[in-house]
C-alpha cells in the first residue's frame, strides 16, 4: 500500500482511510489507501481530435486555463515525489529496528525519542493509554508519553476546597441531572427509553426556525420548556460557576435570541441537534458550547474536591458514601474535522479560562496553528472557514485543567476534554480486534459535542459511528478508579442514557436522522432546530430553465440502479443529438454525480457503450490527479471534450472554477445546496457573462426520486418539494 501524501499537519504513519479528496492526507475521507492502494488513473479513449483551423485565442484560453487549474489544486498539495523515497526509507528503518533489537535485547528498555524526520516509516509504539496511535511513527506530532494517574479523577493534591466556589443550588440541572437525580423517575425515564415511548412537542421560535421537543413518555427529571416560547434570559440560565460568569459576559455583551434558546437546552442536558449552522453564527456557537463544556468540566471536579475535603475531615465514617464520578477521567469530548477548527475551540476555552499557566501550549502552536492565507477572497466563505489554517484531519489532542494550569497534550485517562477528528480518535482505539482496542477513555464521557457534520460527511462518516457505538460501555480495566465513588447509573450501564449529545450542522441528511434516533437516548430529552428553505434554485440571479424530472424508485437500496437505469434510457439519449461543435467551444455539458461509486459506473459505461461512442469525455473525482485535472478542464474549456463528469466531494474539497460549462445535468442532487448555486448560477453565470452562451440557451436537468426529499427541500424549497414529490399529473417540473 502506498504511503499518504502530506497535507499540512506535521509528518505522520500510514493509514487506512475512508475515501480522500486530492489534497493528501489533508482533505477527504483520507488519500487514497481507502480502497486498497491507489487508484489508477483512468483514461478516456474517446477524446475528439483538434481541430486544425483552432484559433490562437482557444490556444490561449487553453493554456491559461490549465495554469489555473493547476494553480488551484497544488496550493497545499505536496509533492507525489515522496513515494520513491518511501520506499527505500521503509527498510532501512526495519533493519535499524531489528538490528537495535538484537542490541539491547536483556537491557532495560529506553525511552523513545521523537524523531519529525519527515518520513512514513510505519514504526508501532509500544505505549498504552488513550492518544497513542497503533502503528503510529514515533514523529507523530500529537503523540503523547505520559502514565496514568487514576483514582480521585486525578485531582491534584494542591486544590484545596478553599478553591472551590460553592454556588450549586439544588435547582441546578447539574445536580438533578448527573449529582442527585430522583432514582425513581430516572428508573421510569430509562424504561421509557427502551420501549420507545416518547412524548413529543413543537413549535415555531424566532421567526423561521422550528424546534422539536422530544422527551421520554410523560415523565422527565426536571421541567422542559416546551417549543413556541421566547427565551430571552440568556447567560442566567446556564447556571455558571462563579469563575465563568466574568468571561462569559466579555464574550457574550448580548444573546440574540436563537442562542439565548439554545443556551437553556444546553445548561437543561438536553440532547441538541441544530442544522442551521453557517460561518456567520458559528463563532456563537462555539463560544455557547465551550462554555457549557468547561461549566461541566469545573463542576465535576469541583464535586470532587469537595468530597475528598469531606473524607479527609471524617475518615472513620463507614457510611459515608460520596458517588461523584465515573470510570474514567475524560468527561467531554469534541469531534471535529480539522486541526483549524480545534485551535478555533481551544482558543475560546483558554479566553474563558484565562490561565495563569499554559503547559505544552507552544507544541500545541507548532503542531496545529497556520496562519499564512491559503485562499484568494473568491473562494466561498464556507469554504475558507473550513479549509483555512491548518486542514489536516487526522488529529487528537486531550486537555487537562488544574487549579491555574491547562496543560496540552495530557493523556487521555488524564483529561477533562478530548479533542479529536473521527479518524484520529478511530485509530487511537486501535485495531479491529476487540482484544486489541482500548476504548475505556470513553466510558464516562457525559457531553460529546460533533461540529460542522456537513464536513465530516464529506470524509468518513462510518467512524463517527463507530465511535459513538463505542462511547459509555464497561471499562475492560479499572484504571485506578474508586469504585465506591462511581455513580450508581454508570454502575447500572445507563451512562448512555443521562449522556448529552450536541450536533451541529448546516443541514439535516438521512445519516443525522439516524444518529438522532439511534444515539441520542436522553433522558432529559432532545431539542431539534430545523428552519424552511426557501430554495437555493431561487438564488441564481439568472432567468433560466431548470428543469427536475423524476423517476420511480421501490426503496433505498435499489435507488443507485434505478437511477442509473434512468440515466441511461433517457437523459443519455438526449445527449447523442447534440451536435459536436467543436470548433464553436464544443457541447460543454456537465454532468454532476454526487456518490463516487456511481461517478465510476457512470464514468465506465460512456467510455464503452456504443450509445456513447460519439461524445468525447472527461471526468474529475477526488482522486483525479493534479494534471489529469487540468489537463480536463482545459479539454473541456477548448471543446475538445464535450461531456465532463464531476464528483460532489471534488467540488467540497477544491471549489473547481470550471469554464464552457453550457449545460448541466444532475445525475443526484447535491447534499449541500450551495452547490447547487455554485455550479448553477457560478458555472453557467460566467459562461454567459463572458458571451459564450445566451441565457435562453443555457439548460439544468436535476434527476429526483422519493428518496431525495431532503435534498429536494433546500433545492426548491419547502413550499414545493411536497407537491413534486406526490403529484400525479407528470414527473417533469419546469421552473423559469
Amino acid at each position: 500500500m502506498a504511503p499518504f501524501s502530506r497535507g499540512r499537519g506535521g509528518p505522520r504513519g500510514t493509514a487506512t482511510r475512508g475515501r480522500g479528496g486530492v489534497r493528501g492526507r489533508s482533505r477527504g475521507k483520507g488519500g487514497f489507501a481507502a480502497r486498497g492502494g491507489n487508484k489508477s488513473t483512468f483514461n478516456p479513449t474517446r477524446v475528439e481530435e483538434h481541430v486544425e483551423d483552432s484559433s490562437d485565442r482557444s490556444e490561449e484560453s487553453e493554456k491559461t486555463d490549465q495554469e489555473e487549474a493547476v494553480d488551484d489544486v497544488s496550493d497545499g498539495v505536496s509533492s507525489d515525489g515522496g513515494d520513491h523515497i518511501m520506499s527505500a526509507v521503509k527498510p532501512y528503518n526495519a533493519l535499524l529496528q531489528s538490528l537495535n533489537a538484537s542490541i539491547q535485547r536483556g537491557q532495560p528498555q529506553r525511552k523513545k525519542k521523537k524523531v519529525d524526520d519527515g518520513t512514513d516509516g510505519n514504526v508501532p509504539t509500544t505505549l498504552s493509554g488513550g492518544n497513542t496511535v497503533r502503528g503510529a511513527v514515533e514523529g507523530d506530532v500529537d503523540e503523547v508519553e505520559e502514565p496514568e494517574e487514576g483514582g480521585n479523577l486525578g485531582v491534584d493534591g494542591l486544590d484545596t476546597a478553599e478553591d472551590v466556589d460553592n454556588d450549586d443550588g439544588v435547582d441546578d440541572p447539574f445536580e438533578k441531572h448527573f449529582a442527585k437525580p430522583d432514582e425513581a423517575r430516572l428508573s421510569k425515564c430509562i424504561q421509557d427509553i427502551k420501549s420507545d415511548r416518547w412524548g413529543t412537542a413543537s413549535g415555531l421560535i424566532d421567526g423561521p426556525w422550528h424546534r422539536m421537543i422530544k422527551q421520554p413518555s410523560t415523565f422527565t427529571l426536571y421541567p422542559v420548556v416546551l417549543a413556541g416560547t421566547s427565551i430571552t434570559r440568556g447567560l442566567q440560565s446556564m447556571n455558571l460557576k462563579h469563575k465563568l460568569k466574568e468571561p462569559a459576559a466579555k464574550i457574550f455583551p448580548a444573546m440574540d435570541p436563537l442562542i439565548s434558546t439554545l443556551a437553556l437546552s444546553l445548561s437543561n442536558y438536553q440532547d441538541l441537534l441544530f442544522c442551521g449552522r453557517s460561518p456567520q453564527i458559528a463563532e456563537d456557537l462555539r463560544k455557547l458550547t465551550c462554555l457549557h463544556a468547561l461549566n461541566h468540566v469545573f463542576k465535576t471536579r469541583d464535586r470532587v474536591i469537595k468530597n475528598n475535603a469531606r473524607l479527609a475531615r471524617e475518615p472513620g465514617e463507614e457510611e459515608l458514601e460520596l458517588r461523584d464520578q465515573g470510570f474514567t477521567r475524560p468527561k467531554v469530548l469534541m469531534l471535529l474535522p480539522t486541526r483549524q477548527s480545534c485551535v478555533r475551540m481551544v482558543d475560546v476555552i483558554t479566553s474563558l479560562c484565562e490561565p495563569e499557566q499554559q503547559e505544552n501550549r507552544k507544541r500545541f502552536q507548532d503542531a496545529y496553528v497556520q496562519t499564512e492565507d491559503q485562499f484568494s477572497e473568491d473562494k466561498p466563505e464556507d469554504f475558507r472557514e473550513l479549509f483555512g489554517g491548518n486542514d489536516d484531519d487526522m488529529f487528537r489532542l486531550g486537555m487537562k485543567f488544574t487549579r491555574k494550569t491547562i496543560k496540552y497534550y495530557s493523556q487521555f485517562y488524564n483529561s477533562d476534554i478530548i479533542f479529536a477528528s473521527p479518524l484520529g480518535l478511530r485509530m487511537a482505539m486501535g485495531a479491529e480486534d476487540a482484544k486489541k482496542q482500548d476504548h475505556d477513555f470513553l466510558s464516562s464521557i457525559e457531553i460529546v459535542v460533533v461540529d460542522q457534520v456537513d464536513a465530516l460527511l464529506m470524509q468518513n462518516w462510518e467512524h463517527v459511528e463507530y465511535i459513538l457505538e463505542h462511547l459509555n460501555l464497561q471499562p475492560k480495566e479499572a484504571h485506578g478508579c474508586d469504585f465506591s465513588r462511581v455513580r450508581s447509573w454508570s454502575l447500572d450501564d445507563n451512562a448512555k442514557y443521562l449522556r448529552q449529545t450536541i450536533v451541529y450542522s448546516a443541514f439535516i441528511t438521512p445519516e443525522l436522522n439516524k444518529l438522532y434516533n439511534r444515539n441520542m437516548l436522553n433522558v432529559s430529552g432532545s431539542a431539534e432546530y430545523t428552519r424552511d428553505c426557501a430554495g437555493a434554485m431561487l438564488d441564481l440571479d439568472l432567468q433560466l430553465k431548470q428543469t427536475f424530472s423524476r423517476f420511480g424508485s421501490p426503496s433505498p437500496a435499489t435507488d443507485p440502479d434505478t437511477r442509473f437505469r434512468y440515466f441511461t434510457t433517457t437523459i443519455v439519449p438526449s445527449l447523442t443529438k447534440y451536435p459536436k461543435r467543436a470548433s464553436a467551444g464544443g457541447q460543454g455539458v456537465l454532468i454532476f454525480v454526487p456518490s463516487y461509486l456511481d461517478f465510476v459506473r457512470v464514468r465506465n459505461y460512456m467510455s464503452t457503450s456504443s450509445i456513447t461512442q460519439n461524445i468525447s469525455l472527461a471526468s474529475i473525482s477526488e482522486y483525479t490527479p493534479v494534471r489529469d485535472v487540468a489537463r480536463a478542464r482545459s479539454h473541456f474549456f477548448s471543446g475538445r471534450h464535450s461531456v465532463l463528469l464531476y464528483t460532489e466531494r471534488a467540488h467540497h474539497f477544491r471549489r473547481y472554477h470550471l469554464r464552457g460549462v453550457k449545460k448541466i445535468i444532475f445525475y443526484g442532487l447535491p447534499e449541500n445546496p450551495i452547490f447547487y448555486k455554485e455550479l448553477v448560477g457560478g458555472y453557467l453565470g460566467v459562461s454567459i457573462g463572458e458571451g459564450k452562451l445566451e441565457q435562453s440557451e443555457a439548460s439544468v436537468r436535476s434527476a429526483f426520486s422519493k428518496w431525495d426529499r431532503l435534498k429536494l427541500e433546500r433545492i426548491v424549497g419547502t413550499r414545493r418539494w411536497d407537491e413534486m414529490l406526490n403529484t400525479r399529473g407528470g414527473d417533469t417540473f419546469d421552473f423559469i
